[in-house]
C-alpha cells in the first residue's frame, strides 16, 4: 500500500526571513510552506499589498502554500468576537492571495480551572460563523488543531466540535505532540477517534514526562504507527513539518547521523534534523515516497 504524501513546513521557525526559508526548504527538497510568518509579522497582519509581493516571491520560487497557519481561535472565550470575526475575513482573503487551499484555525482558550464542556455552545456558535464566512470561499478547508489549554484539546471534543458543524469544509488538522503534552494517547485512542476527520497532519513529537518537544519518532508520539495507518487508509494530504526544536538530549548524535552540515544558524541545523527524521519514518521504516 503507499500514500501520496506531500511535506509541507511552519519555515519561519527556519528563519524570519522567506528567502532564507525558501533556500532551506530547498535544499530538503521541500516545495510547500505553512505560510505563519514572514519578517516577524503573522500573516494574519499582512496587507493585500504585502500578500501579493510575497506570492510573486512564493510562485517565482516555484513554491507553494499548503496552509494558512493562522492564529484564528487563540483568543478567549470570554473575548469580544466581533472584532476576531473581522480578522478572520481578513484572513480569508490573503488565503485565497496565496492559493492555500487550508487555513488552520483554532477552538478558543479556556479559563483556567473552568470545565471546557460548559462552553461547548459558544465554542460551537462561534465556529458557526466562521463557517459562514467560509462559504464565500469553497475552495478553502478549514483546519481545526488540537492545541493546548483550547476547548479541542482533547479528541473527545475536538469530535463534539466537528460533529456539530457536520461539514465537509471542516477538517481536522491531527497534531501528536500537542496531544501527548494534554496527556492524551496519540495512537490507537486519539487517531481513532479522529481519523475520518483527518485531512493534515502536523509533524513533531513530544514525551510525557517532560512535554518537550522532539522530532518525530523520538517523542511518543506514536508519529509512525499514525504515519503507517495513514498509509494503509491510502491517505493523500500534507505532512508540515512544525519542528519546535530547542537543543535535546541526543542532539548532536542525530546531527553526525543525519550527516547535518554545520549551517549558519541554529533554526536551519534544527529544521534539518526535523526534516529528515520525517524522511527516515517514511522512506527508510515505511517505504513511502513523499513529494
Amino acid at each position: 500500500m503507499t500514500a501520496d504524501f506531500t511535506i509541507s513546513a511552519f519555515a519561519d521557525e527556519i528563519s524570519p526571513d522567506l528567502m532564507t526559508q525558501i533556500k532551506s526548504l530547498k535544499a530538503n527538497g521541500i516545495s510547500h510552506i505553512e505560510l505563519r510568518g514572514i519578517d516577524g509579522k503573522n500573516v494574519s497582519d499582512f496587507t493585500v499589498e504585502e500578500a501579493n509581493n510575497y506570492q510573486q516571491i512564493i510562485s517565482a520560487n516555484d513554491m507553494s502554500i499548503s496552509s494558512i497557519g493562522s492564529p484564528i481561535g487563540k483568543i478567549g472565550i470570554n473575548d469580544d468576537f466581533s472584532d476576531h470575526l473581522d480578522k478572520f475575513k481578513h484572513v480569508l482573503k490573503i488565503a485565497r492571495i496565496f492559493k492555500a487551499p487550508y487555513v488552520r484555525m483554532f477552538s478558543f482558550f479556556i479559563p483556567k480551572g473552568e470545565d471546557p464542556d460548559q462552553y461547548t455552545d459558544e465554542v460551537i456558535n462561534r465556529w458557526q460563523q466562521f463557517l459562514e464566512v467560509a462559504k464565500d470561499y469553497p475552495e478553502i478547508t478549514l483546519l481545526h488543531e488540537n492545541e493546548k489549554e483550547i476547548y479541542g484539546d482533547t479528541p473527545e471534543r475536538c469530535l463534539k466540535l466537528l460533529q456539530a458543524l457536520d461539514s465537509e469544509q471542516v477538517k481536522t488538522a491531527f497534531d501528536p505532540a500537542n496531544f501527548v503534552q494534554c496527556e492524551v494517547e496519540t495512537y490507537p485512542y486519539a487517531y481513532n477517534l479522529l481519523k475520518d476527520k483527518i485531512v493534515y497532519m502536523h509533524i513533531k513529537d513530544a514525551k510525557y514526562a517532560d512535554h518537550e518537544v522532539y522530532p518525530a519518532g523520538l517523542g511518543d508520539g506514536q508519529v509512525a504507527l499514525i504515519l503507517q495507518q495513514l498509509v494503509e487508509t491510502n491517505y493523500s494530504g500534507f505532512l508540515s513539518i512544525e519542528p519546535h526544536l530547542s537543543n535535546f538530549v541526543g542532539f548532536e548524535k542525530l546531527e553526525k547521523q543525519h550527516e547535518i552540515t554545520k549551517k549558519s544558524t541554529d533554526g536551519e541545523r534544527l529544521f534539518d534534523i526535523a526534516a529528515n527524521s520525517l524522511k527516515q519514518i517514511l522512506v527508510a521504516d515505511l517505504g513511502q515516497d513523499w513529494k
